[in-house]
């Protein structure tokens, strides 16, 4: 039985067939005129719930912020057949982001050190996605959908993380994550700009970081939410605004702000107080890639005002895919694998959690990554590059 369960689907002779709801679904009856839900990116039908986060105050909020959802309780955010464990949902991969959320507690908090984007990784304040970019790791852990989870227990994680900036103390020694502050990255396994069309997770953290003068709050983002704009960060919140080739986003980039529209909002995040940084993420290797991204830093150059170039700073991250998330992709968008699944190019690699992905040859990249630095140089020389891999 899939998430759309109660709804409607047709079976191989065209016939709608009806889905009755769990034994354990709550039915809600309120309608939400189209105008009055959170967005178009969400049109949440279905929560499933473990029960101490569905009795939270974030829990509650999330509830009321979908009326009209039905909502399913689940024993752990994890163990929930209908999602991680149905192969049909595969069809449904898209679909399933904007109509289905789950709400969890997060039961381990921990900041594990990173240092490439941040000095620690932040305990998550979400999982998943309501984007479907083709490339994304997240769902390789999650089996065969990857709706939002929300961790409804934030003001412990807030908690947690106020301790743990405490315990640091002043940073003395500058390194590429920034030169005085301990950067958290906040959204490693989600997408901070769109949860916050969920619950107030994201501004709850973004405001917490800014009472913390040694700290920085750190996230990448394909979304643009320009609600994020009346958070008043005070320099404390670093917005990483992920950027491909347009051609690459339109086929890779499935439900995300369009390329254009992410340039375009970056002055006004610096002008609200946000750090501007930019992850030029993935590069994929394709026939006319280089020209492709040369036409992408020009307009970087002509658009960015200039008090976005003067802080800015980059990460190139290369392309690693996955055989499962690839045997995936072909059931819902295989365009995108005719891209993304290389084998000429590319070679097992064992990452740092110990599985097994696929990267590009060793020197297929670095030949990549000389390219690319070689453009930036050339046509966006004001932007430095922290690190790339």
């Amino acid at each position: 039985m899939g998430p759309l369960a109660g709804k409607f689907r047709t079976d191989p002779t065209g016939d709608r067939l009806r889905i009755p709801p769990p034994r354990n679904a709550t039915r809600r009856t309120t309608t939400v005129p189209a105008d009055q839900r959170p967005h178009r990116l969400l049109d949440v039908r279905e929560i499933h719930a473990e029960p101490e986060a569905l009795a939270s105050p974030r829990g509650r909020q999330v509830v009321e912020r979908f009326p009209a959802a039905r909502i399913v309780e689940v024993a752990s955010h994890w163990g929930i057949p209908e999602l991680h464990g149905n192969e049909g949902n595969v069809e449904r991969w898209a679909r399933i982001k904007s109509e289905v959320l789950v709400l969890g507690v997060k039961k381990s908090l921990a900041a594990r050190p990173n240092g490439r984007s941040a000095d620690w990784i932040a305990p998550s304040s979400a999982n998943g996605c309501a984007l479907a970019c083709a490339y994304c790791y997240v769902p390789r852990r999650k089996g065969y959908a990857n709706p939002i989870t929300v961790f409804t227990n934030i003001d412990r994680i807030i908690g947690y993380l106020g301790r743990h900036v405490a315990r640091q103390g002043r940073k003395h020694q500058p390194n590429q994550c920034d030169p005085r502050a301990w950067v958290y990255d906040i959204g490693e396994n989600n997408d901070c700009s769109v949860d916050a069309l969920v619950c107030d997770n994201t501004a709850d953290l973004i405001r917490a970081f800014r009472n913390w003068p040694n700290a920085k709050a750190t996230f990448a983002t394909k979304w643009v939410n320009r609600d994020l704009l009346d958070l008043d960060p005070r320099g404390r919140t670093r917005i990483r605004f992920s950027l491909m080739p347009p051609a690459d986003a339109r086929l890779l980039d499935v439900r995300a702000a369009s390329v254009p529209d992410r340039l375009a909002a970056a002055g006004d995040f610096r002008a609200a107080g946000y750090e501007v940084h930019f992850n030029l993420s993935p590069v994929v290797i394709r026939p006319g890639w280089q020209a492709d991204w040369a036409e992408l830093l020009e307009r970087m150059d002509a658009l960015l005002p200039t008090a976005v170039k003067q802080q800015a700073a980059a990460e190139i991250i290369m392309l690693t895919h996955n055989q499962g998330l690839h045997e995936v992709n072909l059931g819902w968008h295989p365009k995108a694998e005719q891209v993304l699944w290389q084998p000429g190019l590319q070679e097992p690699k064992r990452s740092e959690n110990g599985s097994w992905n696929v990267r590009y040859r060793a020197g297929r990249k670095a030949e990549a990554l000389g390219e690319l630095r070689s453009l930036i140089d050339r046509f966006a020389p004001w932007l430095q590059v922290r690190y790339a891999f």
